[in-house]
């Protein structure tokens, strides 16, 4: 009896460190709320969900995020002519916006295809940001800080002055006009009146996210790998 209770001593570690190393659960629960969110017929695919998912529970995980309640995802896989920002709340599961959301001048005409860290060169950037405090911009209004995490993708923002701010051309109007939404200097821009209820949502530490398929992006993010 002494020998088979010291076997079960010895062995319920193993058991708990075989559970703590198995991401199943973990990611049965990202699934279960991609589907619960209707992320899918929203336009928003499996992949890019659990890319954003991945890098944001690292920075939680990591401690940079003061407010990890909220998630928020940009699409610039998708046509400009869809809605690809989503502002998730991971806590209560909702999406509490899905709106349009413009890109850079000099990435894309209807998609978003040139991506640059560089001042100057009117080009949206990848990877994920700490949203931070809500400004008046010259000329743009309310906006948001976004201030970038990923070295060599996004870490000018703040140098870039890359805010998210509301403009006319990223309207369901401006694409009946032209047939596609219209371009920043590199900011994500979004509908006028969105910009004040989506900057109080994710403002002062939230998770902000920029996908593309872009491949080197996606190989040496260290956020992805």
């Amino acid at each position: 009896m002494l020998q088979l209770l010291l076997y079960i001593l010895l062995l319920v570690p193993v058991m708990n460190k075989a559970d703590s190393d198995n991401p199943g659960p973990a990611m049965d629960e990202q699934l279960s709320l991609y589907t619960a969110l209707n992320l899918s017929e929203k336009g928003l695919t499996s992949d890019v969900f659990q890319l954003a998912m991945k890098g944001y529970r690292k920075l939680e995980t990591d401690g940079k995020l003061p407010h990890a309640d909220i998630l928020t995802i940009v699409d610039f896989s998708q046509s400009s002519k869809k809605k690809r920002l989503y502002v998730i709340d991971l806590v209560k599961k909702v999406l509490l916006f899905n709106t349009y959301v413009a890109h850079g001048r000099n990435t894309g005409d209807e998609y978003a295809k040139h991506f640059s860290n560089v001042s100057g060169s009117y080009q949206s950037s990848l990877g994920f940001y700490l949203t931070r405090e809500e400004i008046v911009g010259s000329g743009v209004g309310l906006s948001l800080i976004l201030d970038g995490l990923e070295k060599g993708f996004n870490d000018n923002a703040l140098k870039r002055e890359i805010i998210m701010h509301g403009a006319e051309y990223a309207t369901e109007n401006f694409i009946r006009k032209t047939g596609r939404l219209g371009r920043s200097f590199g900011c994500p821009s979004l509908p006028p009146d969105l910009i004040k209820p989506v900057v109080e949502t994710i403002k002062e530490g939230t998770c902000f996210f920029i996908y593309q398929q872009n491949q080197h992006y996606i190989r040496h993010s260290r956020l992805l790998n």
